[in-house]
């Protein structure tokens, strides 16, 4: 390469754009209230094929979740106390006795989780998976700053970020990881991506580059591998000792 090697600058890990439930999330809900009863959940769920729906009041404010998984529960309770088998519950006490509860529901009210977990159309979408994963919930809620019902995620719309394509996911590691102006010469870092697993080769300046370039790579939606191909100029992590040179003292000279 003639000249100077141009060094890639590397963005701080938190400065990679997410996407936020906002832009996710499906506006049109299919909601009950408090009051509807139990066959018509049934009904709106098989209706339009989705696995559950949040419960609001009067004032179109959540006050809880009815999933398909827990009407499946709250069946199999109903078959066994109607064969006049005692109620297996399960080992948590807490959970069997809601499924025991729903056994005996007939409205929304009786069926639904409460309170709600919700979240707000500016929290990003890897905080609410993680919400999901925690709580072992299949959907959320999304409500404004007066808990008012404006939209639902579910695990779909926060899977529809790895729909992006290899060239979304390729441009966003260059202008976003890399911080790579568009308007320069191809950087000396190439970045090949094949169905969202992402391959990063070349040269950086620092070896602690590597580590932060790989990360925010993970961190890119759709992103589903990295390969880490990268060298460095610069050993910072790693630098050789300096040993000190031993000086003759001028006293030591002869003398001219």
């Amino acid at each position: 390469m003639l000249g100077a090697e141009l060094s890639v600058p590397v963005k701080e890990e938190s400065v990679v754009k997410t996407h936020t439930i906002g832009e996710v999330m499906t506006s049109e809900v299919v909601q009950a209230q408090r009051e509807t009863p139990f066959k018509d959940v049934v009904r709106l769920l098989d209706r339009h094929r989705i696995s559950g729906l949040p419960v609001v009041d009067h004032d179109d404010k959540v006050v809880g979740v009815i999933s398909g998984t827990e009407l499946v529960r709250g069946q199999v309770a109903r078959a066994d106390t109607g064969r006049g088998g005692r109620l297996r519950l399960p080992r948590l006490r807490r959970s069997g006795q809601a499924t025991a509860a729903r056994a005996r529901a007939t409205t929304a009210a009786q069926l639904m989780s409460a309170p709600a977990i919700a979240v707000h159309p500016e929290q990003l979408v890897p905080d609410a998976a993680r919400m999901m994963e925690h709580h072992g919930i299949e959907l959320l809620p999304v409500v404004d700053e007066e808990n008012l019902l404006i939209g639902i995620a579910t695990r779909r719309d926060l899977l529809r970020v790895f729909l992006r394509t290899d060239e979304e996911i390729r441009r966003q590691v260059t202008e976003d990881v890399m911080a790579w102006p568009p308007n320069l010469p191809p950087p000396p870092v190439v970045v090949h991506v094949r169905d969202g697993m992402v391959t990063l080769e070349g040269r950086l300046e620092r070896r602690s580059d590597i580590p932060v370039v790989v990360r925010s790579t993970w961190r890119i939606e759709g992103v589903v591998g990295v390969v880490n191909s990268l060298t460095y100029r610069v050993d910072d992590v790693h630098p050789p000792e300096k040993h000190h040179s031993h000086r003759i003292g001028h006293y030591w000279l002869p003398e001219r």
